[in-house]
């Protein structure tokens, strides 16, 4: 085989199997040029023999589908933070990534790691509620009014007892940082030729596709909008086929899962999280020496930066998620259109389907969120103190706090 040889998927699966995922994508990652798999091959094999030297524990990392390309789209840093934890750890801490589903999906990586078979994962906290229901906290409708109000909740001291601890207690989960979108509704085919959506009523009696948050339904049940539970990975063929009007994600999400060309207009609903997060098993983590733990917290808190800034950057950058998608962005290119409803339109979605509005509706989740928490008004405590800041501030003047510290 020529040295020249393109590198193609069965090439990368040969050096990742020698090397593994992590040093074949550092490889990928860090070749300039042409992609060959001479080229990969001896940077995998160089990648690998210095990550090797001083590694006293591996750590097995599912990232669901995630790749160097998507990540590129939804920056939310996953292989970033791979890398940085075996920098700051000098190489004491070797993990290994495996994306693309080749370990886990979306739907089952946090079972695997409460079993041990990995040692961290991500998805998103939506599609893990089924397995950790406790996930579910953070799925209230309008609890966050601004992607800068999550961010907010996720570096709050306060997040250590109303969300985190609970994580650990009630699921063996380490919750260690998150990216921060808020969702709204991908529609297909049928709303091509339609007027622009500028109205909650538009969308009544469409049928769309619902992560595995339970909270989530509810809210779309409220605002008539028909749930179906669909499988993240049999979304992009519900659209295509018809068989759903639209799905309920994030803009990042769409845009990395290749559904823009299905996808005619992005409704900016903004009704509950979407939160890509990492975690890992609770167990593993305090098994670890202190000095090991501490460092997978400060690079947690400098991968919540990292994602706070360039997850913003791509949004506008990469995806197009404004107003009029420019050429040269994955929804301009694709001649998606953006919906961007009014403040009055959003309240009034509010008003339809969040419990400041129909506490009757909600009643049940709250107490039974608040009895899983050992007796804390969950809702009420993060409902607040996403309000702590400005609600026109941008995610990127958050100021980072350090959780865990008193």
């Amino acid at each position: 085989m020529s040295k020249n040889t393109p590198l193609d998927r069965r090439g990368f699966f040969k050096i990742a199997g020698r090397y593994g995922y992590t040093s074949a994508l550092l490889a990928v990652a860090a070749t300039a040029g042409p992609l060959t798999l001479a080229t990969v091959g001896k940077a995998a094999a160089q990648t690998e023999k210095k990550r090797d030297k001083t590694a006293i524990k591996t750590l097995t990392f599912g990232a669901a589908g995630f790749n160097p390309e998507n990540l590129k789209i939804q920056e939310s840093g996953q292989l970033w933070f791979a890398k940085k934890l075996e920098e700051n750890t000098d190489g004491a801490l070797k993990v290994e990534f495996i994306g693309n589903n080749a370990i886990c999906n979306q739907g089952d990586c946090v079972k695997k790691t409460q079993q041990g078979i990995i040692d961290m994962f991500t998805a998103s906290t939506q599609n893990s509620a089924g397995s950790a229901p406790y996930y579910n906290a953070l799925d209230f409708a309008y609890m966050f009014p601004s992607r800068a109000a999550q961010h907010h909740f996720f570096y709050s001291k306060k997040s250590e007892p109303l969300f985190r601890e609970p994580m650990r207690k009630l699921h063996n989960i380490e919750f260690l940082y998150t990216h921060c979108e808020l969702r709204g509704l991908m529609m297909g085919s049928k709303f091509q030729d339609a007027p622009l959506i500028t109205s909650i009523d538009e969308l009544a009696g469409t049928k769309n596709r619902v992560t595995g948050t339970q909270l989530g339904r509810l809210a779309m049940e409220l605002m008539n909008l028909n749930p179906v539970p669909i499988a993240w990975e049999e979304t992009l063929d519900g659209l295509k086929q018809g068989l759903i009007d639209g799905a309920e994600t994030w803009m990042g999400a769409a845009a990395y899962a290749n559904m823009s060309p299905v996808l005619s207009q992005v409704v900016d609903l903004r009704f509950f999280c979407g939160t890509e997060h990492t975690a890992m098993n609770h167990k593993t983590f305090a098994s670890l020496d202190p000095e090991l733990q501490d460092i997978i917290k400060e690079t947690s808190f400098e991968a919540q930066q990292y994602t706070q800034i360039e997850n913003e950057r791509s949004l506008i950058e990469v995806t197009g998620a404004v107003e009029n998608p420019p050429p040269g962005t994955i929804f301009g290119d694709a001649g998606v259109r953006f919906a961007g409803l009014s403040d009055a339109e959003r309240r009034k979605a509010e008003e339809m389907c969040s419990p400041e509005f129909q506490p009757k509706q909600w009643e049940k989740w709250i107490e039974r969120i608040g009895k899983m928490s050992g007796g804390q008004d969950v809702y009420k405590g993060i409902y607040d103190i996403a309000r702590e800041i400005p609600a026109d501030m941008n995610a990127v003047d958050v100021t980072p706090v350090r959780w865990w510290e008193a």
